[in-house]
């Protein structure tokens, strides 16, 4: 066989395998797994951007104003903080300037309100510092820690987990997220909530036992943070009730007013 048929066959085989490999990763795509139906992604609307803030992950901390621990029966001192999780698709985003309708959830009867500081992760990571955790932080909303409080002291009374008290349908009211860039880092300003009128909880940010940064480095010890994690930093003391009829009115300094209607 002289050179050039051997090029021939070479060049013929070369192709041969090109064709075969296109023709496999056209199957490979073809047989590619689709899900049976669609579910929405969950986001936040940006102040001022026509972008939206998307959500991976909501944790909260527990009984981070020592008056509000005092009242919930626990040790106001300094211990370790503690966390729980709500699920993304308890977000009720609330725009500013309106007044959103919150439904009264199924089984309670006794349905509380908790007013807090919500910071929004832009990168995150695993052992930060508290000294860098505030350089993940993309942003800041006002939100509500909307609590099934007869069912949460039912569970804890159990010394079962209280998930049910905490996570379910709208649980997790915000406003939008205000840009560091535009806000700057909010570690101190008044923070209050109102049922009708009447003022219930009122305190200011720089009484949080655990400071924001603190909070970023503590969960990042137990988890990887990453972007589009929001964290509700604790609510002040004199949660209550509400029940249907009630307008809740909710401020921060530093950031738009938010409200909401128990329907």
């Amino acid at each position: 066989m002289d050179t050039v048929d051997r090029r021939t066959i070479l060049a013929t085989g070369a192709l041969a395998l090109t064709g075969a490999a296109t023709s496999i990763g056209r199957a490979e795509a073809q047989a590619a797994p689709k899900p049976i139906f669609a579910v929405p992604a969950v986001t936040i609307p940006i102040a001022g951007q026509a972008e939206v803030f998307p959500v991976r992950r909501i944790y909260c901390i527990g009984r981070n104003y020592a008056a509000h621990a005092i009242e919930r029966g626990s040790d106001p001192t300094r211990e370790p903080p503690f966390f729980f999780q709500k699920p993304t698709d308890a977000i009720q985003n609330v725009a500013v300037g309106t007044v959103a309708d919150h439904p009264y959830p199924l089984l309670t009867k006794n349905y509380h309100h908790e007013v807090e500081l919500v910071a929004a992760l832009k990168s995150g990571g695993t052992n930060i510092a508290p000294e860098q955790a505030l350089d993940h932080v993309y942003g800041y909303a006002l939100g509500l820690d909307m609590t099934r409080r007869d069912l949460q002291n039912g569970m804890a009374s159990e010394k079962k987990p209280w998930e049910i008290g905490k996570s379910f349908d709208h649980a997790a009211v915000l406003g939008p997220i205000h840009p560091v860039a535009k806000v700057g880092h909010l570690a101190k300003g008044a923070i209050s909530l109102a049922v009708n009128g009447t003022i219930r909880q009122n305190s200011d940010l720089d009484r949080m036992t655990w400071s924001v940064a603190e909070q970023i480095a503590k969960l990042s010890e137990a988890f990887e943070l990453k972007a589009g994690d929001i964290i509700y930093s604790g609510t002040p003391e004199n949660v209550g009730p509400v029940v249907k009829g009630d307008v809740l009115l909710c401020k921060l300094e530093g950031l738009p007013d938010m409200s909401i209607r128990i329907v």
